[in-house]
């Protein structure tokens, strides 16, 4: 570990965790809206996906993917398409306000919430590109792989612990209560970030 800056990775993991992005917003808008085990379950499915692009990441596939553009433009394409969607349902329910179906109105069930979590993070180009570099210049060529897995692990307990607390701030009574009390206003912020991002993630240029 004598050649690795742990802390520095951390330092690089705590901002990338901790700035606005479809995570996060889809954990704040989960939590208020259906409670706190929704809100968990979705931090534990984007905990996951970070999970599975650290360990591909530390293992090659950014030189995989930095080979084979393709690959990415795939996941880009795909995860816009989703952001999209959210975007969609969002500003639906900010629209239409009470008059929503009640099986819209039901609250997600933790299996529901934990796939959207990691479907969100799987299509997240911005995850990729995160962890593609963050080993790629955080890593010295020919590092052990015992001191990859330590990486890989303190990533991911230091994001385990961001993302589950983010659903236990937005789910608090006076969160939740501040959304009941705005539904329409929430969810008009999320449709417009949500698309907003997903503007940005298809027509940003990689080089």
């Amino acid at each position: 570990m004598t050649d690795i800056n742990l802390p520095v990775i951390l330092f690089a993991a705590f901002l990338a965790a901790g700035s606005p992005g479809p995570a996060t917003l889809a954990i704040a808008g989960t939590s208020m809206a259906s409670g706190r085990r929704s809100g968990l379950a979705l931090a534990s499915g984007v905990t996951t996906g970070s999970f599975i692009w650290s360990v591909a990441a530390a293992f090659g596939l950014g030189a995989v993917m930095a080979a084979n553009v393709w690959v990415f433009e795939i996941i880009r394409y795909v995860g816009a398409g989703y952001l999209a969607w959210l975007a969609f349902k969002s500003a639906r329910s900010a629209w239409m306000g009470s008059k929503l179906i009640a099986r819209d109105m039901a609250p997600s069930t933790p299996r529901r919430a934990y796939t959207k979590g990691l479907a969100l993070h799987l299509t997240n180009p911005k995850a990729v590109l995160f962890f593609g570099a963050l080993y790629a210049i955080g890593i010295p060529p020919g590092t052990e792989p015992s001191a990859l897995v330590t990486v890989i692990l303190a990533v991911g307990v230091q994001s385990t612990i961001m993302f589950h607390l983010y659903a236990l701030i937005f789910s608090s009574k006076p969160m939740a209560a501040a959304y009941a009390g705005a539904k329409r206003w929430f969810e008009g912020f999320f449709a417009l970030s949500f698309g907003a991002i997903a503007f940005k993630v298809l027509t940003a240029k990689v080089d």
